[in-house]
């Protein structure tokens, strides 16, 4: 064999550059199912199943084009580590060469590299044309530059790709329109909302749940509501939905939050993108031309091509320029367990049931809830980075390291000290309360900061404050922050540092 080609899992487009040049008489393709894989950390079920659908789906694709193909299944599986059965594949098959397109996760580039130089072969590493900015463009761009910061990388790539540019400038004549797209809901909640594509599990998909349900049934999660597009043909459906139904209101809710409400007008491409069933130029390119057709409006469109043009593309530049050093970036020194209701919901903090509650269920929840809701409850509890890390990654059936870690650690933690973000995103429950309805139903009382009956989120985001006031005062962004805890009297700390030890301390 000339060239073994490895197609890891999360890199299903039919254009993937490690297939350039193939040729079937001389080249073998692998794809590998590894049961470490769902198991280095404790994958949600769903999770899993994505995965393995959509992989065996793809491999369908490859044999309908007749290239030659070796699929190692998960159910035949003797070795549990993808670089064991990788290995196992170049010692029957003895290739010249391994070729890959860049791997999505710095552990399994390792990984990698090693089989290879144990097994004396060449390997090639292609750059990942699915991306529109490429690891080496986005480290040039971001060379001696004492601060990154996603706004400026958007309009560079925004002039770059001329995505929404009119005659040189940014239509409407602003770069971004945020401020209208972070209205809360009235009294009255959402209203009616549009019910997203459901994808019924086909032979394939049915076989990998019986699978799964089987052999990892101790894992989180459910999958009797498992809907995601698992194949080509049903990511450009979810496409075409979301831009018919749900973008022209995506925008203004953006971050609004309401029970019984998991996705609202979110676009849940997320999750056929990072396993690049969906290219982002034709995600984009269709959410312009449903702008320019008047079809939805100007804030809501730039809204969501900034996720996808500018923050998707920005944090796959930052986790390759940090690794692996991010991956231990703990900046407050915080280092206490994850409490266990994470993995059940079972607690009496109505925002944390419902964000967790709907994670389990669906393996999905919006920026606002990880951030703010989940995310900000661990930074202001001190819960350990490394540890919150593996829960976003296990529990999300979008989550790929080189997106899930740098939101993480950088933007929800603050572990990274500020590398992307000018201040730590943290909130007291007014915030929740503010873009919910969640504090309406809940055993705490949002209006109070200290005692047994305290929202949780105001006792702890006190605390974090009169920890951490010092650093706070320096920063411009949170200088308000810290003048804040600085008029309350001593007796009004020690009530704070008493009920946040009450509450830290009956964490598990």
């Amino acid at each position: 064999m000339r060239n073994l080609i490895l197609i890891l899992g999360d890199q299903l487009d039919s254009d993937n550059p490690a297939l350039t040049g193939s040729d079937s008489t001389s080249d073998g393709i692998v794809m590998i199912e590894a049961a470490g894989e769902s198991t280095h950390v404790w994958n949600h079920q769903a999770r899993i199943v994505l995965f393995l659908s959509a992989m065996r789906h793809y491999a369908e694709t490859l044999r309908s084009r007749d290239l030659p193909l070796h699929y190692l299944a998960l159910d035949d599986a003797a070795e549990t580590t993808l670089a064991a059965r990788l290995r196992g594949v170049i010692a029957q098959c003895r290739p010249e060469k391994l070729i890959v397109c860049e791997p999505g996760e710095y552990r399994l580039q390792q990984d990698i590299e090693q089989v290879c130089r144990e097994s004396a072969i060449a390997l090639e590493v292609r750059g990942d044309s699915h991306f529109l900015c490429s690891r080496e463009a986005f480290a040039a761009w971001a060379k001696d530059r004492r601060e990154l910061r996603m706004e400026f990388f958007y309009r560079e790539m925004r002039r770059r790709q001329d995505v929404m540019m009119e005659d040189g400038q940014p239509a409407g004549g602003r770069w971004n329109f945020d401020t209208d797209n972070r209205a809360g809901f009235t009294k009255t909640g959402p209203g009616p909302l549009p019910r997203p594509p459901q994808f019924a599990p086909d032979a394939i998909t049915r076989d990998v749940i019986a699978l799964v349900s089987g052999r990892f049934s101790q894992h989180p999660g459910e999958l009797d509501d498992f809907h995601w597009p698992v194949t080509r043909a049903d990511a450009l459906r979810a496409l075409d939905d979301f831009v018919e139904h749900r973008l022209p209101r995506f925008g203004q809710h953006q971050d609004a939050m309401w029970t019984g409400m998991p996705f609202g007008w979110h676009s849940l491409l997320a999750a056929a993108l990072n396993l690049k069933l969906l290219n982002p130029r034709e995600v984009i390119a269709a959410a312009v031309a449903a702008w320019r057709k008047g079809h939805a409006p100007l804030a809501a469109t730039e809204g969501f091509i900034r996720q996808i043009l500018g923050w998707r593309e920005f944090i796959r530049g930052v986790y390759w320029l940090d690794m692996p050093g991010l991956l231990e970036a703990n900046h407050f020194g915080h280092d206490r367990a994850l409490p266990a209701w994470y993995w059940t919901g079972d607690t009496q903090m109505t925002c944390m049931r419902e964000a967790i509650g709907q994670t389990l269920k669906h393996g999905y929840a919006h920026h606002i809830q990880r951030l703010m809701v989940t995310g900000n409850f661990a930074l202001l509890a001190g819960i350990k980075p490394q540890a919150v890390h593996e829960w976003y990654l296990a529990v999300y059936v979008d989550a790929v390291e080189w997106v899930e870690l740098p939101n993480t650690a950088g933007m929800a933690l603050y572990a990274n000290g500020g590398r992307f973000t000018s201040k730590p995103y943290i909130a007291s429950g007014a915030y929740i309360k503010r873009m919910s309805n969640y504090c309406s139903s809940c055993s705490y009382d949002v209006k109070l900061k200290t005692g047994a009956k305290a929202c949780p989120f105001n006792t702890l985001y006190w605390y974090f404050l009169d920890r951490h006031e010092q650093q706070l005062a320096r920063n411009p962004r949170t200088v308000l922050m810290a003048r804040n805890v600085s008029r309350l009297s001593t007796a009004e700390r020690d009530a704070i540092r008493a009920s946040a030890r009450n509450i830290l301390e009956t964490l598990g």
